[in-house]
């Protein structure tokens, strides 16, 4: 016997299993022991990529040497049996979180395109690659039950670029070529978040979390499906919101076989945003002569790109020059509290520029009988990781039944108000 099983015989009695999150039942799936065996390192790197803790952290709440915990990372020692029910408990994840054989969309934070790379720290890069694992995983759980768009993305070939078929390298080429391919014409383009996700894409946004406060939005092209993450923190304008995923639309198309981070790609990526939302041939004759800020408020409602970008694009197509620009965007900022000019629209009014692919494929799946409790045991999550990731809150509305008195007082109220108008 050794000495795992040991300290494990004597922590808890042979019949005794390992529920979720670490604590002890009877009727259990797995012994301490068995986790220990079939422990896998890189689900311990992302648990704690995933709670943006730091080697050094999560050994102190162990108990042992960071040193340690890097040999569990990588693979060249296990934590001890009665080491792994803490080791849960602090990453908040199931024990069987760390079993091997699951499915993993493992992804490298070099294969991740971030709006804001220079401005993102390395823990908040990799939590938000762990995030996106996490969020293949989940889609690789649904399609096993429902059939979800397929992929339609030129050039794009399950997680790699196909040669001959990407579109053309210039950025505003490849923005009128996928224009057409998807039919979408030289107009506005309405519900863009749900239309990337008809083609195939998936769109989430995480919860608010600070670790992530300073991500603006990646993307990635490697893994089996196309994934766009827009932050909350693009999601308090409308406009912002829909340009930042035209910018990683761009990423998807042009730059899945480079390495990301170059400055040049980031100016790229906006280009192809600008064209992709407004062609030039098709705004050019719209937008005004000088600095209307009037006019660009109205352009904002119909091609639903702030009047900032429009600005931009006015000074972009030559019809105001620089120091015209310059002024008007000075005149932008003293205005950004005014409704129709800088003021932010809410994305919450916006239900075509929400993602939708997750919940509703789970939605489909449960009307077969998928339940969260069912899902989060097949991916190793706790029930309330799994509606974040798929959108939902998990709070139910809350029935308020009012007494006659309170109903009363209400009526009496309404009286007082109408009386004072």
């Amino acid at each position: 016997m050794s000495d795992d099983d040991t300290r494990q015989q004597h922590l808890f009695p042979a019949s005794s299993r390992i529920t979720r999150g670490g604590r002890v039942s009877s009727d259990a799936a797995l012994t301490l022991s068995e986790v220990h065996k079939l422990f896998d390192a890189t689900r311990l790197t992302q648990a704690r990529s995933l709670a943006g803790r730091t080697k050094k952290w999560l050994a102190e709440e162990l108990g042992v040497t960071p040193a340690a915990v890097s040999q569990y990372e990588m693979g060249t020692n296990r934590p001890r049996p009665d080491i792994l029910p803490r080791l849960a408990q602090v990453l908040d994840v199931p024990l069987e979180f760390f079993l091997v054989g699951r499915p993993h969309g493992r992804l490298d934070a070099s294969a991740a395109h971030f709006r804001s790379l220079r401005n993102t720290r390395a823990y908040q890069r990799a939590k938000a690659v762990s995030f996106t694992e996490q969020v293949w995983e989940l889609v690789y759980a649904l399609e096993k039950r429902v059939q979800l768009p397929p992929v339609d993305l030129p050039g794009f070939a399950g997680g790699e670029v196909e040669p001959g078929t990407a579109l053309p390298r210039d950025p505003a080429t490849a923005a009128r070529a996928l224009r057409a391919a998807w039919g979408l014409g030289t107009g506005p383009i309405t519900h863009l978040i749900r239309r990337l996700e008809a083609h195939g894409i998936v769109v989430v946004t995480p919860p608010r979390d600070e670790d992530l406060s300073t991500v603006d939005a990646f993307s990635t092209s490697r893994l089996p499906r196309p994934v766009i993450v827009l932050t909350p923190n693009r999601t308090d304008d409308v406009y912002r919101h829909r340009f930042t995923a035209a910018h990683e639309l761009a990423h998807l198309v042009l730059h899945g076989d480079t390495a990301p981070g170059d400055i040049a790609q980031e100016r790229e990526a906006d280009a192809f945003a600008a064209e992709f939302l407004t062609p030039k041939h098709s705004i050019a004759s719209q937008l005004p002569g000088r600095a209307d800020l009037n006019k660009l408020s109205a352009l904002r409602e119909v091609w639903g790109v702030s009047v900032h970008s429009l600005l931009y694009r006015c000074r972009e197509l030559g019809l105001l020059s620089d120091s015209s620009a310059s002024r008007a965007y000075i005149r932008l900022r003293k205005l950004d509290s005014t409704p129709g000019f800088g003021m932010p629209e809410s994305l919450a009014n916006f239900p075509g520029e929400q993602p939708a692919l997750l919940s509703q494929g789970f939605s489909l799946a449960s009307d077969h009988g998928l339940t969260i409790n069912e899902l989060a045991r097949e991916l190793a999550w706790t029930n309330a990781a799994v509606r974040r990731t798929i959108g939902e809150s998990g709070q139910r509305p809350v029935l308020r039944l009012v007494t006659d008195e309170e109903w009363k007082n209400k009526d009496s109220e309404r009286e007082r108000v109408q009386a004072a108008r």
